[in-house]
């Protein structure tokens, strides 16, 4: 112990307080008294020394290094050392001695951990109110028009702040809430992105782009923000409506949950009323108003999601999502993607790969198809050779190659069932085997055999090796509707899939076949067959922190999670 305690340069008669604090007055008193080595320890270093005294004659040998106190160390090299280590074992650094207590005080430290941990980069003492640009002032839904003697109130007191209190009642307090969310709004579902955002936390609802421009950028609006008013106090703000900040709450509710509450709804109203209030959500949300929409029934869903939607603008409650792990065999980068679902509008998908099956899982929805359903499902191992542009026009003849893998697939579920478990399985597939096609049984349906070239159909490994990762002509047949006519004219490769149809409410859910259409490493399409219509995806290009899976397990069972609420 007295070993231990001369290296920190602190003992028993030095303030070592963990020692004292556990012995009385008595105690201490005498342990004051005592030397500082325990006697069987002196006795080792006396006869060290009458040792190295005897050899001196003999040979003047290296002399033992001098003892070094990591006390004794400039304070400038502390901060150093201390500003390497995780905040998290910082506070119990503090705990060894009043120097370190002391040292432990220096911004300088603090400044580094939150730049490193949460990514700030702000000087405090430079963050006033003339350096916020016009973007800041916007993001943080700081109201402009109001004087500049209440304008300085709204912001936080950053010349009496320290990074030290940023760090431990801010970033360190909610650090559970970082990441990607899915907002409990029934069947609508949604995306939320909270992030440190210079020195505030900032929940970010993200949006679609109008319909149908889904290779537009996404839109995203702050929902609350938590920052520091007052030195050692996070002030939790809801940023809903068009007044401006107000009070709001946040709680978590357990692991991987939490809600937000608004404590003034009244400012999320507006003078004009509901009327009001619809067309300023119409143009935000669709960027139209309700006379430029002549489709009824598409008005109808509109109306309907602005008051089933309403109902939530004064509590929500948030689930983790992650984004899905990714494998050099994938076909494409798994991630989020935005899609055309006809007069719903577009809705963000995930795209995730599974062995030899990939599945595309809303994360917004809708009252047909809610969110956290899988909207598409592709078969990786039955590739599909499309006819040639003037055989493609014909509808028919899709909808006759479609079928025919269709029941090819269902004899070669059969077939799965009937033969006895052997405990082999299918694997993840190569890049080779995706590039030139998985081998399909030799039986195959009898109008296979009069096939002739340019005709189309399911793909074997014989057939046309080196085309499948080539770009290829691509048209909609005659009759399939599309959102978006500006769809690739090219694809590379084509997968029998199924897709999820359902009546209102959920109703009479089943899936039906379709094609699966990559177009390039951000960009798929899919048909669906029963439906004659073509939804386009394209990748949301954003970087997400804090969203990634701690394992696959993990992300499985997220999966499960968002769709067994909806089920």
């Amino acid at each position: 112990m007295a070993v231990c305690a001369r290296l920190c340069g602190v003992g028993p008669s030095r303030g070592c307080r963990r020692r004292q604090q556990r012995r009385g007055p008595a105690e201490t008193a005498a342990a004051d008294s005592e030397p500082d080595t325990d006697p069987e320890e002196e006795c080792i270093e006396a006869g060290a020394a009458v040792l190295c005294g005897a050899e001196g004659g003999r040979s003047a040998g290296p002399s033992p290094p001098p003892r070094c106190s990591l006390l004794e160390l400039p304070p400038e090299l502390l901060v150093e050392i201390f500003a390497s280590l995780p905040g998290t074992d910082l506070p119990s650094l503090a705990q060894v001695c009043t120097k370190f207590r002391r040292i432990l005080h220096t911004d300088t430290i603090w400044r580094r951990r939150c730049r490193e941990e949460y990514g700030v980069c702000e000087n405090l003492r430079k963050l006033e109110i003339t350096g916020v640009s016009c973007r800041d002032v916007y993001a943080k839904r700081i109201n402009p028009r109001v004087k500049s003697g209440r304008f300085m109130k709204i912001l936080p007191d950053y010349e009496h702040m320290e990074y030290r209190d940023v760090y431990t009642c801010l970033f360190h307090r909610y650090r559970h809430i970082l990441g990607l969310w899915q907002p409990d709004i029934g069947p609508y579902g949604g995306l939320l992105n909270v992030v440190v955002d210079g020195l505030f936390i900032i929940g970010w609802m993200y949006l679609p782009p109008h319909d149908p421009h889904v290779d537009d950028p996404m839109r995203f609006k702050p929902l609350f923000r938590i920052h520091l008013m007052e030195r050692k106090s996070a002030t939790v703000e809801c940023m809903y409506g068009h007044r401006g900040p107000h009070n709001g709450h946040i709680q978590i509710v357990k692991k991987d949950e939490f809600s937000t509450k608004c404590n003034q709804t009244d400012h999320h109203r507006m003078s004009g009323g509901r009327q009001e209030e619809f067309r300023t959500w119409l143009r935000e949300e669709w960027g139209r108003t309700l006379e430029d929409i002549f489709h009824e029934h598409m008005q109808e869903l509109i109306l309907m999601k602005f008051i089933y939607t309403s109902q939530y603008d004064n509590c929500l409650t948030y689930r983790r999502i992650y984004l899905p792990p990714s494998h050099p065999d994938d076909l494409i980068r798994p991630g989020l993607f935005k899609g055309t679902y006809g007069s719903h509008g577009l809705e963000i998908i995930m795209l995730s790969f599974h062995g030899k099956r990939a599945r595309a899982t809303k994360i917004t929805g809708d009252p047909n198809i809610p969110a956290g359903q899988q909207t598409v499902e592709i078969d990786l191992m039955h590739r599909i050779q499309l006819p040639d542009v003037e055989n493609l026009r014909n509808f028919n003849e899709l909808s006759r190659i479609v079928l025919e893998v269709r029941e090819q697939v269902r004899l070669e579920q059969q077939q799965e069932e009937d033969r006895p478990e052997d405990g082999e399985g299918h694997g993840r597939q190569s890049p080779q085997e995706l590039q030139h096609g998985p081998a399909q049984p030799s039986a195959g349906p009898p109008a296979e055999k009069g096939r002739e070239p340019g005709d189309g159909g399911a793909v074997s490994a014989e057939e046309q090796p080196g085309q499948c990762g080539q770009g290829q002509p691509f048209l909609l047949p005659a009759g399939v509707s599309s959102r978006n006519e500006d769809y690739p004219r090219t694809y590379r490769m084509c997968f029998y899939g199924t897709g999820l149809i359902a009546g209102h409410g959920f109703t009479s859910p089943e899936r039906t076949p379709g094609v699966f259409i990559l177009f390039d490493k951000d960009r798929f399409g899919f048909i669906w067959l029963e439906l004659k219509s073509f939804s386009l995806y394209s990748r949301v290009q954003a970087t997400f922190r804090n969203a990634d899976a701690p394992s696959p397990q993990a992300f499985e069972e997220m999966l499960k999670n968002i769709q067994s609420l909806t089920s």
